[in-house]
């Protein structure tokens, strides 16, 4: 298990230690979309959901989620944000709501999980918003964008 940065000499797991690399900036992208029914895309264009603003919700859920992630996933380091942005948009076209997230920060360790929970939990958000109108909606391609920063960067390449 020598190979594995996530597990001990015993074969338990660990939290990598990153104290010897160096802080520096890094930057990470997520997407992914919420497929619906073209009548749930115009309830939400006219603001004519029961619970709301589905944009404004979502948005402020993936913000609170991307600040949490560590608390959610067990081996993930807690890094302070110096930026998040949650960003929504109707694509007609995929039929759906588009969702992407930035992140940056300065530290020893990548934002990547941070993007992708922030687009993941307002994912969650739009479902939940939606869900009493539209029963068969799909949470779909959540994935890295891209990635800036420590050893190698990343570009998602559609």
């Amino acid at each position: 298990m020598k190979d594995f940065s996530h597990y001990n000499a015993d074969g338990r797991s660990q939290m990598v230690d990153v104290s010897p690399k160096a802080v520096t900036a890094r930057s990470a992208r997520a997407g992914g979309l919420v497929r619906m029914s073209p009548n749930t895309i115009k309830m939400i264009v006219e603001n004519l959901l029961p619970k709301g603003n589905v944009f404004e919700a979502s948005r402020l859920a993936g913000i609170m989620a991307a600040k949490e992630t560590s608390s959610l996933i067990p081996l993930c380091h807690p890094l302070i944000i110096n930026y998040v942005d949650v960003r929504m948009a109707v694509d007609e076209e995929a039929g759906g709501v588009r969702i992407d997230s930035e992140i940056k920060i300065e530290g020893k360790t990548g934002a990547e999980m941070e993007a992708l929970t922030a687009v993941t939990v307002a994912a969650l958000t739009v479902y939940d918003m939606c869900k009493a109108v539209d029963k068969e909606m799909s949470i779909e391609n959540i994935r890295l964008l891209e990635k800036r920063g420590g050893k190698s960067d990343y570009l998602h390449h559609a």
